[in-house]
This record gives structure tokens, C-alpha cells and sequence, in this order.
């Protein structure tokens, strides 16, 4: 199952719902207001880092072309809309 999360984990608990059910091996996007989650020195860095041992991290390069956001988490993989579509072609998917 791929899990999509579209909302900021500061101001959503979706991330930290999404994790409670996501089986070991489930690929976890992150699009919209969620790829603030994969930034680079924020406070969830380190949660990012762990959960990168269970899962394959993604986030949606438009997403952070349009924030500003240029660091991302070393790790989480970048995929364009062609990518994300290849995603959801492989997996079923939930939202959070």
C-alpha cells in the first residue's frame, strides 16, 4: 500500500496516523502541504531517518519547487508527476 500524505506534519498528525498503520516495506509519499515533513534540519529529520529503514520515503519535486524548498532529508527520493503515476499504477493507496 502507498500511503499519500498531503498534509504538513506540524500542523496535521496524518504522518504520525499514517505510520500506526503502514506495514513494513509500504512506500510513503509525501505531496501538497506534506513534503514540509521531508525537509532537511527540520525537527522531524530524524524521524524521517528512521522510518527510512521500513520504509521507501518519496516527495513530490513540483510540490517543493512551488514551497521554495530546496533541502530535502538524504534518502527521501524525488519523483515528478510521471513518478508519482507509476506509484499509484504499482500500489494501492491511502490517504492521510
Amino acid at each position: 500500500m502507498l500511503h499519500l500524505i498531503n498534509k504538513s506534519p506540524f500542523e496535521s498528525m496524518s504522518f504520525e496516523d499514517c505510520l500506526k498503520y503502514a506495514s513494513s516495506g509500504s512506500p510513503i509519499l509525501f505531496y501538497e502541504d506534506g513534503v514540509y515533513g521531508a525537509m532537511a534540519g527540520s525537527s522531524l529529520e530524524g524521524r524521517i531517518k528512521e522510518i527510512m529503514g521500513d520504509h521507501d520515503v518519496y516527495v513530490l519535486k513540483e510540490d517543493l519547487a512551488l514551497r521554495g524548498l530546496e533541502r530535502i532529508v538524504d534518502g527521501v527520493k524525488e519523483v515528478d508527476y510521471a513518478g508519482l503515476v507509476g506509484l499509484t499504477e504499482e500500489h494501492k493507496t491511502a490517504s492521510w
